[in-house]
């Protein structure tokens, strides 16, 4: 009797202690969802930096668009997410808990409006009569508005089609639409057969800016935040790899073998597409103009015109007195 109670003690011993591992495997655990855009970081999804740094067990998922991934996130299979700020603040402004951490990018020429040849379209003052597309609730879609907005234009006048990059692809090939606003690898697929009328930056500087950035969020941020900082410290390495030692990330680099590989696509490609981003150093990040400031944080202010504009547009229905709340400069790395 006494051999059995002991084996039963030691089995539920066993059993507590599986338990137990299996609880902590758990709490280290995480979702994180990505895009296809050319970027620095995307090596370290690739290669396994991330886990590795993290110490977390990382399933990333692709998504098409920012969209679907705030409605991974809003369902609860998603805990961090990369997305651009017009879907960001669609989301935001429907009530979902999110904070950006980390800047990935800002307005630059990596996305841009590719007008078709033949379409007849050689100035922005042939957009009257043309069909445009671009992904649902994007950056690119946001943009896109603002631009026909600025031209004096309406949707009466320019037909502007919610449609996923693939489909835009397909389409623009057809000859179905005149033009797709895009990001990579689309934008490198439309401009085989067209050329760039107006890059993101150029609608930025018309007063429309954009961004993208790592969220999370808000309960995953508070109950992880080492592993938001670890998360951070990893895309910056990258980055910083970018701007510091571009050789090593030229057209017969590994990093562009990895991204070619990974994002599909040619290294010559992949290569290309990162000379057209904007990335900004932590330093800058961490300031009022972006993520540090509260109140004054640039992105909260961004996030708050953006969906402005996208009620105007009758795209979403509120818009919230501030968006501070969905913006920290807590999980950046220590500047440098």
């Amino acid at each position: 009797m006494k051999s059995v109670k002991k084996l039963l003690a030691a089995t539920i011993g066993a059993i507590a202690i599986v338990c137990s591992g299996t609880g902590f495997a758990a709490d280290k655990k995480v979702v994180v969802a990505y895009q296809t855009d050319a970027l620095p970081f995307q090596v370290g999804i690739a290669n396994g930096d991330y886990a590795k740094s993290t110490g977390y067990e990382i399933d990333f998922r692709k998504f098409n668009s920012g969209a679907e991934i705030f409605a991974a996130i809003a369902s609860g299979d998603v805990q961090v997410g990369y997305v651009g700020s017009s879907p960001y603040a669609a989301a935001t402004s429907r009530g979902l808990d999110v904070k950006a951490f980390y800047v990935t990018s800002i307005s630059g020429t990596d996305e841009a409006l590719v007008v078709r040849n033949g379409s007849g379209i050689n100035s922005l003052s042939d957009l009257k009569g043309k069909k445009l597309a671009a992904a649902p609730v994007s950056t690119d879609h946001y943009q896109l508005l603002a631009l026909v907005k600025s031209q004096g234009l309406t949707e009466k006048d320019v037909q502007v089609l919610a449609i996923p990059q693939p489909e835009i692809v397909a389409a623009y090939n057809r000859g179905d639409i005149d033009g797709g606003f895009v990001w990579d690898p689309a934008l490198t697929e439309l401009k085989k057969n067209g050329k760039v009328l107006v890059t993101s930056k150029d609608v930025a500087d018309k007063g429309a800016p954009t961004f993208s950035a790592w969220v999370a969020t808000g309960g995953f941020a508070k109950e992880h935040p080492n592993f938001l900082k670890s998360f951070a410290a990893v895309t910056e390495k990258y980055s910083q790899s970018f701007v510091n030692h571009k050789a090593d990330w030229g057209p017969g680099s590994e990093n562009a073998k990895t991204l070619a590989k990974f994002l599909g696509g040619t290294p010559d490609a992949q290569a290309a597409a990162l000379l057209n981003l904007s990335l900004l150093p932590v330093k800058v990040q961490a300031s009022e103009a972006w993520l540090g400031g509260g109140e004054k944080s640039g992105i909260a202010r961004i996030l708050k015109n953006t969906a402005i504009f996208l009620k105007e547009q009758k795209k979403i229905s509120d818009v919230l007195p501030s968006y501070a709340n969905f913006v920290t400069p807590a999980y950046l790395p220590a500047q440098k």
